[in-house]
């Protein structure tokens, strides 16, 4: 069973996808680690990130780079944000994310693109949706935690930033695949959010709610 969760930044899309991995006992990729993989390495070689050639350069990476709590600062968001954005980059890493959905029992993938262009045969698939003013509430909070000194209103801005260059870009573009589930997580509880998706996915797959995978 392969289950496509998309959304934007801090939407509530990644909480929502481990807990259906754990549900559903599948294995997970937060396929926007990968683009912050990409990120890093721009930043460590001291390439341009807004040059797709220095972006397509730093896509050779290794698996046990994703593990590193770096790729999940702010700055390296915001530096996938611009990368992702490159054709070259998205087609670079289109196999790599193909081949961890297409394992034999399946996989559930999280980031933008999934249900559109990654797997757009997955048998389930969310579309995970908050206000912009509700992430970047949740946003500002995990940077308070972390002790980031950033303002709300600069995170509200950098999300709404986010938001449009995922949206505009010309390839692969931040959209709702037209048959995809939406959650809106605005005034969710992260329990009930979770609960309202795997009811979502076993209504999708005609499995009782609440029934694990064996």
């Amino acid at each position: 069973m392969i289950i496509a969760v998309d959304g934007p930044a801090a939407s509530g899309k990644g909480t929502v996808a481990r807990a259906l991995a754990r549900h559903y006992d599948l294995p997970h990729l937060d396929t926007g680690l990968l683009y912050r993989a990409v990120a890093a390495a721009v930043r460590r070689l001291e390439l341009d990130p807004a040059r797709e050639a220095d972006a397509v350069a730093a896509c050779d990476f290794d698996d046990l780079t994703l593990a590193d709590p770096a790729l999940r600062t702010d700055e390296i968001g915001q530096l996938a944000s611009i990368v992702s954005a490159h054709p070259l980059v998205r087609a670079a890493l289109l196999r790599r994310q193909q081949r961890f959905a297409r394992q034999p029992r399946g996989a559930v993938l999280d980031g933008r693109d999934i249900g559109t262009v990654i797997a757009p045969d997955a048998d389930a698939k969310l579309f995970v949706k908050a206000t912009p003013a509700t992430r970047a509430r949740r946003r500002y909070a995990e940077l308070q935690a972390h002790g980031a000194s950033m303002s709300y209103d600069r995170v509200l801005a950098d999300i709404r930033a986010r938001d449009r260059r995922d949206m505009r870009r010309d390839v692969a573009p931040l959209v709702m695949a037209v048959d995809a589930m939406l959650l809106d997580t605005s005034f969710l509880s992260i329990e009930a959010s979770v609960q309202k998706a795997i009811a979502m996915v076993d209504g999708r797959v005609g499995r009782g709610t609440g029934e694990a995978q064996a």
